[in-house]
């Protein structure tokens, strides 16, 4: 099974997790995870209907950029790792949105280095974990406010990194939580999901789901 096969697996199964949650399908979009993957196997991805590819890291992503630019390839791409300020300048020639902003410094960095209003989402812990960044719950809405306030930046929703566990049920309460404290800041997009656990976070409200392994790697048929 190849990633045409698996792209189209990934479509149609987030478009029964919304409809199960009684959304339509066009309201989730797939973002391709690419970290660690090869140029030409992402140019294979936008061939099988992918149009939002993700990348962790700066550098990595200018090298795949040049590469399928090249070709005549201009996916949208999403920042979904974590951003060191000194990098802010590089990531927003590169990037069209920022998943991961996890300070109001960050945001000031962006701010400041920006040419024309940025999406951005807000990186939030919602499991507590110490080894995640991110802004802990209790703080979100006062970073929206000042981050929100800043010229150059567009809040447009918020993202987490849910915990890993075997069964994506015992997630569930993560995703429910950033969808209610979105929806308490009047926001719009909820970036949260991944491979193993998507459908949950799409019957939760996500409207970015970020898929690496599910569309990148071989699944046996």
């Amino acid at each position: 099974m190849g990633i045409n096969a698996n792209v189209d697996h990934v479509r149609d199964r987030a478009a029964r997790a919304a409809e199960r949650a009684g959304r339509p399908p066009d309201d989730v979009t797939i973002i391709a995870i690419t970290k660690g993957v090869p140029p030409e196997r992402i140019a294979e991805a936008l061939g099988a209907g992918i149009t939002n590819v993700g990348e962790n890291r700066v550098q990595e992503a200018s090298e795949k950029t040049a590469y399928l630019s090249e070709r005549g390839l201009h996916p949208v791409w999403h920042m979904v790792g974590h951003l060191q300020t000194n990098k802010a300048k590089t990531a927003l020639d590169i990037f069209d949105i920022i998943h991961s902003v996890d300070s109001v410094r960050l945001a000031e960095s962006i701010s400041k280095r920006a040419q024309h209003p940025v999406p951005v989402l807000l990186q939030v812990n919602i499991s507590g974990e110490e080894t995640k960044s991110g802004f802990p719950v209790a703080a979100a809405a006062q970073a929206a406010w000042e981050i929100g306030r800043l010229p150059n930046i567009r809040v447009r929703g918020l993202m987490t990194i849910a915990p890993m566990m075997a069964d994506p049920e015992e997630v569930r309460p993560v995703f429910r939580r950033l969808r209610e404290l979105r929806d308490s800041l009047g926001l719009e997009h909820l970036s949260m999901g991944m491979s193993d656990d998507f459908e949950v976070a799409v019957e939760e409200g996500a409207t970015l789901v970020r898929i690496g392994r599910a569309i990148f790697e071989e699944r046996r048929r």
